[in-house]
């Protein structure tokens, strides 16, 4: 045992002592209720960085808490361990990616055990192991025989700098999220997941806990829109193909003076006049070299090439030219779009660049539709200018305008989705191998299942070619069709590495199962996660991918519910002390082992999560560690030097003790269960500091200072681990702290004598009063009006009125 709080000593100890003991492994046969803690698992770069102690530290201290409270608690941690970075280093430094990766994860490990986290080692998954991908690549295979995974050509955003294909997601004004090169748009053929056979389920949040900002760009994403399908006829010889439209405005369709096509529509090449020809083939060539962002922005003005043709409007008959635009984006509803200028401000400021004409469809009190239009109008009052349905109010316009649509052929209600389907396929090596074969004779065909996992070839050549660097290993590409056995290629692109996390969370439950991903007795005892922390930044990508992954599992049979995650917490970010992000270049990077070394872990955890709250984040100043490490050297003072104690449970001061120690317990048990960790330290410091005044009398009651002693080392076991793990040891209490019972507050014991009344005059503050705690409204405005202070002001004036809040605040209204 340690006579003095040296944090080295005592931190090595007790984490060897963990480690060795199993003490944080969740055993799949406990009876306990079962809670499972999950954090975002991060990638193995090199070291833990402060924003990764930031992720981990809370998230540990939810789960040690869980535990005390009587839970069986998996909090288990792995590795996301395949993407980019390792190709790039093996570019750049000449180190094979394997070795590169796993290298990291040793490190990484390490520290994390450094940090003093709770973790189940036992649990851990590694994407990069075979063991792991082969599951993978069975998913792949699932969802493939149930049409959720397909080969399809389609534009695609191309990151130069990367050599690869992003999914949309990953573009970030216009830019790859990760190299910041400018994205470009390109043709090619590729693996999708139907995540938009999901649309309609993923806008529905039943029975979860998850912040309402990710909720709402979850659904912005997935951009629901009720209009209908409308068909023109295209008035050009040997196309017989309708033009088809989606629209969430049908009743606008007698004012559609002009189409638009996305430039990449398989029409336009077939239209296209050959008057026209050259300005539309050069229009395309400069719209490939754009972004999605750069061609819907705002700001951008709108430009376009007439095709030549015209298109024939179902309603009316009137011939409507076709144009080509870069605003309209083949990707969104059919590609093609019906322009009414009147109505849409995107479509009047096109129309008065080209000089088509506006039609109005909608009277307005307030619209002058004889006269040109300075400026479009969304909405009227009646339909006008629109044949038959003259006269029509505008709540009825839609329905009459695609019942009589539907009615002649060429129409329909229906709904569209800004989602599109996940692009997986990437142009790497460092990646899950898609598990598919090429054959001449039998076209595409699934690995067998028993075939898997398909591994990953070594001492592979990188070239930045724009090709997967597997299609130079022959002997790893060229292989027998499982179908007829003749000669055949496997798939040479990877899986997108958010595939790989997108059902992790399932495989901590059953790790090291051979036959299963994971078995359903598995499943059912563990799934789904009861608390999940991570960052906010992934509400799109993979808190929308682990959403869609898990529904599709459910309908497979493997996992049961709706929902992968019950509760979801997302942490600020934490800065440097400047302020600004911690980078390298702005020399503002605060080091976590460098901190630990000069203060120990507990200390550095302490002071990460007093930075502010968690949700929001803040800078990270090590001057204020001080602050932290006194506080923690008060808490091993009053744990070993203790005053004269005798027995005296009747003494004020006992009576003051117990209800600070009980006060504690009541205010902690809330901060903790709202995350609130910061203030959570505050209430931790304040009942040390009157531990500290009660020791400083000299007496103290043995129970009352007991307790007090045993309920801050319970408290603040969660967030040091190792100092209160010590302290509870040296008092002889039972091994080890963190399965200990979290303690429980008497509301009687907690409960002030008195309390503090505010008082206002006009909204000022002008006095306070100290009263007992069971005074009510009267009591407070005898004493309120008996208040020099108060009195003075009013003097003898009749106050308009008083607003009294409860045990806190009396306003006076004059």
């Amino acid at each position: 045992m340690a006579d003095r709080y040296d944090p080295h000593v005592i931190e090595s100890r007790w984490q060897a002592r963990w480690q060795a003991d199993r003490l944080y492994h969740a055993p799949d046969d406990d009876p306990r209720p079962k809670w499972y803690a999950l954090t975002m698992f991060p990638y193995p770069s090199g070291d833990l960085h402060t924003g990764h102690w930031y992720a981990m530290v809370p998230p540990d201290v939810a789960a040690r808490y869980r535990r005390m409270l009587g839970n069986n608690v998996m909090f288990p941690m792995g590795f996301d361990s395949f993407g980019l970075p390792a190709e790039n280093a093996a570019i750049k430094r000449g180190i094979d990616p394997k070795e590169w990766t796993y290298a990291n994860i040793e490190r990484m490990r390490s520290q994390m055990r450094m940090m003093g986290a709770s973790f189940d080692w036992d649990r851990e998954v590694i994407t990069s192991d075979p063991e792991y991908y082969r599951w993978s690549q069975w998913w792949f295979l699932q969802l493939y025989h149930r049409g959720l995974a397909y080969r399809a050509e389609a534009a695609a955003n191309w990151c130069p700098g990367c050599q690869t294909v992003l999914a949309n997601e990953q573009v970030v004004d216009g830019r790859c999220e990760r190299s910041d090169d400018l994205v470009e748009r390109r043709f090619l053929t590729q693996w999708f997941f139907r995540i938009t056979a999901y649309a309609e389920e993923l806008l529905r949040f039943d029975g979860i806990e998850w912040p309402e900002r990710i909720r709402t760009m979850q659904t912005n994403w997935i951009g629901r829109s009720e209009g209908a399908f409308l068909d023109f006829a295209v008035d050009v010889p040997g196309v017989d193909e309708k033009l088809r439209v989606f629209t969430t405005r049908p009743d606008t369709v007698y004012g559609a003076t002009f189409m638009v096509l996305a430039p990449e529509h398989p029409l336009v090449d077939r239209i296209t006049t050959p008057a026209q020809r050259g300005a539309v083939d050069s229009y395309i060539e400069a719209t490939s070299r754009q972004t999605e962002i750069e061609r819907l922005s705002t700001e951008k003005e709108k430009t376009g090439v007439f095709t030549g043709a015209f298109a024939k409007n179902p309603f009316n008959g009137a011939r409507v030219p076709i144009w080509i635009a870069d605003y309209v984006l083949v990707t969104y509803g059919t590609g093609a779009i019906m322009a009414v200028p009147a109505h849409d401000e995107r479509d009047f400021a096109f129309a008065r660049t080209y000089g088509l004409d506006v039609i109005s469809v909608f009277s307005r009190s307030d619209v002058d539709t004889s006269r040109p239009l300075e400026e479009a109008y969304p909405s009227g009052d009646r339909m006008i200018n629109s044949g038959p349905f003259d006269g029509t109010p505008a709540a009825e316009a839609i329905g009459r305008v695609v019942a009589h649509a539907a009615a002649g052929g060429y129409g329909q209600a229906t709904v569209n989705y800004r989602l599109r389907d996940w692009l997986i396929s990437r142009q790497r090596y460092w990646g899950t191998p898609i598990p598919m074969i090429h054959c001449a004779n039998c076209g595409i065909v699934p690995v067998p299942e028993a075939d898997l996992p398909v591994t990953l070839p070594e001492h592979v050549k990188f070239d930045p070619t724009g090709v997967s660097p597997l299609t130079q290993i022959a002997e790893w590409v060229n292989v027998e069709c499982p179908a007829c056995h003749g000669p055949a290629r496997r798939e040479t692109d990877t899986m997108d590495t958010f595939m790989c996390s997108s059902w992790y969370q399932m495989r901590y439950a059953d790790p090291h199962n051979t036959e299963r991903p994971v078995s359903r007795d598995a499943a059912r005892r563990w799934l789904p996660v009861d608390q999940y922390t991570g960052g906010a930044e992934h509400a799109v990508m993979h808190l929308l991918y682990t959403r869609f992954f898990w529904k599709a599992a459910r309908d497979l049979g493997v996992v049961e519910g709706d929902e992968p995650m019950v509760r979801l917490f997302n942490q600020g970010s934490i800065l440097g002390p400047d302020g600004n992000r911690m980078s390298k270049s702005r020399g503002n990077v605060v080091a976590p082992d460098d901190q630990v070394a000069q203060w120990g872990s507990d200390a550095f955890r302490c002071q990460l999560m007093f930075v502010g709250p968690w949700d929001q984040g803040g800078p990270y100043n090590p001057t204020g560690m001080a602050g932290i490490v006194r506080w923690l050297h008060r808490l091993w003072s009053v744990a070993t030097e203790p005053p004269v104690l005798t027995d005296t449970p009747g003494t004020a001061e006992a009576r003051a003790l117990r209800r600070a120690t009980h006060k504690t317990i009541r205010d902690v048990t809330l901060e903790l269960e709202g995350f609130r960790f910061n203030t959570l330290i505050s209430r931790l410091m304040e009942h040390s500091t009157a531990m500290q005044k009660a020791r400083d009398r000299g007496v103290a009651d043995r129970a009352a200072w007991d307790e007090a002693v045993d309920v801050a080392l319970l408290l603040t076991a969660p967030l040091a681990p190792h100092v209160t793990e010590e302290l509870w040891a040296q008092r002889g209490r039972p091994y080890s702290i963190h399965l200990q019972r979290w303690p429980a507050f008497d509301p009687e014991l907690a409960r002030d004598d008195e309390i503090e009344l505010v008082l206002q005059v006009n909204g000022k503050v002008r006095d306070r009063l100290h009263l007992p705690a069971d005074a009510g409204e009267a009591e407070a405005r005898a004493a309120a009006f008996a208040s020099p202070k108060v009195a003075a002001l009013l003097a003898g004036k009749e106050p308009k009125r008083v607003i009294y809040v409860p045990a806190r605040l009396l306003n006076i209204v004059l």
